[in-house]
């Protein structure tokens, strides 16, 4: 009997927390809809947005350049193996372009700025509710949703392509400069296959990933700080669930969108 009461107790806890799964799930929807007519209405307080980019962009250059840096390194060698068994070494920079461009760049960049700036945003503005800072905003008739929240999501979503743009150049010029000048392959042949295959979209493809990611990593990120509860460690609880909820979001958002372009053939 111990046995029966066990698994069912085991399959009622599990089947409790999908639904409060699913439950937040809803709030949060019903949260983001609630907030849409925000991002047109006035004042946009543009001076809060740059002051929230140069926390989220300016303050995650660094870190950017770092993993583009090193991100280029290592898909020159790895492909340079895989390239040379079959003579085609040649041949590499076009691939590499193309990976950093479309998929790495916009999905490691989302991963750094979620690592850095989300965490920051979420623990930020939990300490601000638990710390009732956010109510007493609310009872002084400003409404804290479009004085915290939309700022950070417009800095976000308008930063976030920028540091694409940041990684992939980086990456593309540091697997350029180890495969001509480490790897010894030819550097005309290297630039004439970028030159050749290039297409404006491999570029905005990327980019495009960056404005989606960031606003939705946005929307994550300030939606659990702005709920959090429970003293200082309903504020852990919140940084650590923006940091997976957003990195979740990050793959599952460049799957449909990768896909999408497929289909439209982009």
């Amino acid at each position: 009997m111990d046995i029966f009461e066990q698994f069912f107790s085991f399959i009622g806890r599990k089947s409790i927390n999908m639904a409060n799964s699913f439950s937040g799930f809803g709030r949060f929807c019903i949260f983001q809809t609630k907030l849409f007519p925000l991002y047109f209405k006035r004042p946009f307080r543009l001076k809060e947005i740059f002051k929230q980019m140069e926390v989220v962009g300016i303050g995650s250059i660094g870190l950017i350049t770092l993993t583009g840096t090193f991100t280029g390194l290592v898909s020159a060698v790895q492909l340079y193996q895989a390239f040379h068994q079959f003579g085609a070494q040649n041949m590499m920079g076009y691939p590499i372009f193309i990976s950093l461009a479309r998929e790495l760049g916009p999905v490691f960049a989302g991963l750094m700025v979620t690592s850095r700036a989300i965490s920051a945003m979420a623990a930020e503005l939990g300490t601000m509710r638990v710390t009732e800072q956010i109510d007493a905003m609310d009872t002084l008739a400003v409404d804290s949703k479009k004085y915290l929240l939309i700022p950070r999501i417009y800095a976000t979503t308008l930063s976030l392509p920028l540091l694409v743009v940041l990684f992939v150049f980086l990456g593309n010029l540091s697997s350029y400069l180890i495969s001509v000048y480490a790897l010894g392959i030819n550097e005309t042949a290297y630039l004439n296959t970028i030159n050749m295959y290039l297409k404006l979209s491999d570029i905005l493809t990327g980019v495009s990933k960056g404005l989606f990611f960031g606003f939705f990593i946005g929307m994550i990120g300030t939606y659990v700080g702005y709920n959090a509860k429970g003293g200082a460690r309903g504020v852990g609880v919140a940084t650590t669930t923006a940091v997976v909820y957003s990195a979740i979001i990050v793959f599952v958002m460049d799957y449909f969108i990768s896909s999408l372009y497929l289909i439209l053939g982009w």
